[in-house]
């Protein structure tokens, strides 16, 4: 193949990663889906899908986004077949994602298709850079950890994604909550913590830190490694979502979810 070649090939992969970043921060702006872009452009790549994230994050921080994590996700069996992603997807987030521990999202201003997940973050008190992080580098690096819910939502239509689809959207990404609690991980076996979740009063599930790729800190070295083949770090008082330890629950209108990580604490959200 010829550099012209090359160079016009790469080019034009190049604007079609920005003309997929524009359509999705539009989705995420006007709340509204889209196709997968997997059906569309089956030619995409998780190299591709990652280069689409980026512009859709070069935009967020342009309207005065800023990045204060990472997180992993469709790491648990139970999430991996609910939504036919086999492997974990990786994604950004920004100080607007947070929300207050026992808050209430408005689905109707910021949501399209919300589903809540239970989670451990992770608060780091140093870098992490990998190749070659181990659980236990992950450990060493840890400040503290906290129960977390991550409402995840997805830009692309009726959740129908595969890792190309899910990776280009930044990780169907939607808001976080995490509760009071800030607590020494070196206290217990992550994989062990089991977390309880209510909806509505209701019991609704409950899992174990080891749905996660064995333990929160295999999935977190995970993340660490996959980013740092990107040279992406995570960063000290960066938080890091570990992935759902539960299956995914629909959000809606007059909800109210309330978890209890066991020996830690706990959070709740509310939506409107």
């Amino acid at each position: 193949m010829s550099s012209s070649s090359s160079k016009a090939e790469a080019a034009a992969a190049a604007g079609l990663h920005e003309a997929l970043a524009e359509e999705l921060y539009q989705a995420l702006r006007t709340r509204h889906t889209v196709v997968p872009l997997r059906t569309r452009h089956p030619q995409l790549g998780i190299d591709d899908a990652y280069a689409i994230s980026l512009g859709i994050l070069a935009r967020r921080e342009r309207a005065g986004e800023r990045v204060i994590g990472k997180k992993i996700g469709v790491t648990s069996a139970a999430v991996q077949n609910m939504l036919g992603v086999h492997q974990p997807d990786f994604g950004f987030l920004t100080d607007r994602m947070h929300i207050p521990d026992g808050g209430t999202v408005r689905i109707a201003d910021s949501m399209i298709q919300p589903r809540a997940e239970a989670e451990i973050a992770l608060i780091l008190r140093s870098d992490l850079a990998g190749p070659g992080i181990t659980a236990a580098g992950v450990l060493a690096a840890t400040e503290a950890i906290a129960p977390c819910f991550e409402i995840v939502d997805s830009r692309i239509a009726n959740w129908d994604i595969r890792i190309v689809d899910t990776v280009a959207d930044n990780a169907s990404c939607g808001v976080f909550v995490l509760g009071a609690a800030r607590v020494d991980p070196r206290r217990f076996d992550l994989a062990s913590l089991k977390v309880r979740v209510w909806k509505n009063e209701q019991p609704l599930s409950e899992g174990l830190g080891s749905a996660v790729q064995g333990s929160p800190l295999a999935s977190v070295a995970w993340l660490a490694n996959t980013l740092g083949a990107y040279g992406v770090q995570l960063k000290a008082g960066e938080i890091i979502l570990s992935g759902s330890l539960v299956p995914l629950e629909p959000a809606r209108p007059g909800d109210r979810f309330r978890l209890d990580l066991e020996g830690v604490g706990s959070a709740s959200v509310g939506f409107a």
